[in-house]
C-alpha cells in the first residue's frame, strides 16, 4: 500500500504522515520535518516476522495521533549503507527523531498498548495539533458567553464533524442547548455521549449542570425562603432550598456559601446533603473558578476541624 508490498498496512493514513523513505531521502523525509513534528523511524525487513506485527500496530498509534507525529519506514536490506551509520544492529528497530535528533527509541515487537504509549510520549514532545480547530473552540466559547447559544451550538457542531471525539465541543454543545432552555436535548446528548467522551470531565461537568438546571425549575422564591429563615434560621429544608434558588438566579458564591452554612449546622442533614450538592456545583464549574478554591478550602477545614 506504501509502496513496499512485503509489509502488511494498517488503516490508509495521508502520504505525508506515513510515507516510506531511503538513504537519499533521510534528510527530507526524517530531518528536515522534525524541526517542526516528532518523526517515528521504523526499520525493517520483508523476511522480518515481529516486523510485520509490530508496523502496522506503530501505523495504526501515528494515524490515532492525527498528524501529531510522523512515520518513516526503512527496509534494512535496501538501504544498508544508512542502519550501519545509525548502528541498527537487529530488527525491528525504531528511533523517534524530534528536531533532528534522536530522542529515543526501542529494538523488538512491543503490546499494541505499549507502542500507542510510546507513540503518545513522542507526539507529546511536538507542538499542539493544528490551531483550525483550537480556534473554532475559543470562538465558540466566546459566543456562548456572549449569549449567541445558537451560533455557539452551530460552530460545536461543525468541530464534531471534524473531530467526533472531540470533548470540549461535545461539551459544548451540551451547554449551548442548556443555555437555549433546551434541557431535554442537553440531557439527551449527556445519556448518549460516544464512548470516547462521555467519562471525560467536560462531559461529566455538563451533568452536574443539567441536575442543576432541573433544581433550578423547581426552586422557590427567593424571598420567602428568606422569610422562612427569618423565622428560623436553622431551618434546614430552607437553607437547601435557598442554595438552590440561589444558584437558579444566578448567584453561584451565595449558593456554595448557603450550603457550606449548612454543612456547618448540620453535616449528616438528609444523608449529608449539603456536601453532596457542593460537589454537583463545584463540578459543574471549572476545577480553577474562584467560588470552586474558596469552597472547597472552606468545606477541607470545616470536615478537618
Amino acid at each position: 500500500m506504501f509502496g513496499i508490498t512485503d509489509k502488511p498496512a494498517a488503516a490508509a493514513a495521508p502520504s505525508d504522515l506515513i510515507k516510506d523513505a531511503t538513504e537519499a531521502s533521510f534528510m527530507a523525509d526524517v530531518i528536515e520535518p522534525s524541526a517542526q513534528v516528532p518523526v517515528i523511524v521504523d526499520f525493517w525487513a520483508p523476511w522480518c516476522g515481529p516486523c510485520k506485527t509490530l508496523g502496522p500496530a506503530l501505523e495504526a498509534a501515528v494515524i490515532a495521533a492525527k498528524g501529531r507525529v510522523k512515520m518513516v519506514k526503512i527496509n534494512v536490506d535496501q538501504n544498508q549503507m544508512l542502519a550501519g551509520q545509525l548502528r541498527i544492529q537487529s530488527i525491528p528497530t525504531v528511533y523517534a527523531f524530534w528536531q533532528g535528533q534522536p530522542v529515543d527509541g526501542f529494538q523488538g515487537a512491543l503490546p499494541p498498548s505499549e507502542v500507542k504509549r510510546f507513540v503518545d510520549t513522542i507526539a507529546a514532545m511536538g507542538p499542539e495539533p493544528d490551531g483550525g480547530l483550537a480556534d473554532a473552540l475559543i470562538a465558540a466559547e466566546q459566543m456562548l458567553e456572549e449569549g449567541a447559544a445558537a451560533d455557539a451550538a452551530e460552530t460545536f457542531a461543525a468541530i464534531l464533524e471534524e473531530e467526533p471525539g472531540n470533548a470540549a465541543a461535545y461539551a459544548g454543545l451540551i451547554r449551548s442547548h442548556l443555555a437555549l432552555g433546551n434541557l431535554d436535548e442537553a440531557a439527551g446528548l449527556a445519556d448518549k455521549a460516544p464512548a470516547e467522551v462521555t467519562k471525560s470531565k467536560e462531559v461529566e461537568a455538563t451533568r452536574a449542570q443539567i441536575e442543576l438546571a432541573r433544581q433550578a425549575a423547581k426552586a422557590g422564591p427567593l424571598d420567602e425562603l428568606h422569610a422562612l429563615l427569618a423565622k428560623d434560621p436553622t431551618n434546614r429544608q430552607a437553607m437547601f432550598d435557598l442554595a438552590t434558588a440561589q444558584h437558579a438566579a444566578g448567584d453561584v458564591e451565595g449558593a456554595v456559601t448557603t450550603l457550606l452554612d449548612l454543612f456547618k449546622l448540620d453535616r449528616e442533614w438528609n444523608e449529608g446533603a449539603a456536601r453532596a450538592q457542593l460537589m454537583v456545583i463545584f463540578e459543574a464549574l471549572k476545577p480553577t473558578d474562584p467560588v470552586v478554591l474558596k469552597g472547597r478550602r472552606r468545606l477541607s477545614s470545616m470536615i478537618f476541624a
